[in-house]
């Protein structure tokens, strides 16, 4: 979960989007259905469901946190260049 709210707060809003909605949308919610309630195992079924689709995020997120081009985006080296200008100019 850290890994994905250092995107965020380096202003790369959608890679934690994409993570979110498949890990989320596409494999967690699907999954507890299935355990929870085609086997049957109830709130456990639940429980693992989230189990493992917040382990799998965790393991991705390695790869594009490790790839690093969220620290040399240059849209986001602008918007800031242009906000210190905006400010020193205020002063």
């Amino acid at each position: 979960m850290v890994l994905v709210q250092a995107f965020n707060g380096s202003g790369d809003t959608q890679t934690p989007t994409k993570i979110n909605l498949v890990f989320f949308w596409l494999i967690q919610i699907p999954l507890a259905y299935l355990l929870a309630l085609e086997f049957e195992w109830g709130y456990s079924g639940m429980f693992w469901a989230v189990f493992v689709s917040e382990t799998g995020v965790g393991i991705f997120i390695l790869w594009p946190f490790s790839r690093g081009k969220w620290k040399n985006r240059e849209d986001l080296i602008q918007k800031r260049d242009l906000l210190v200008t905006v400010q020193s100019s205020d002063h």
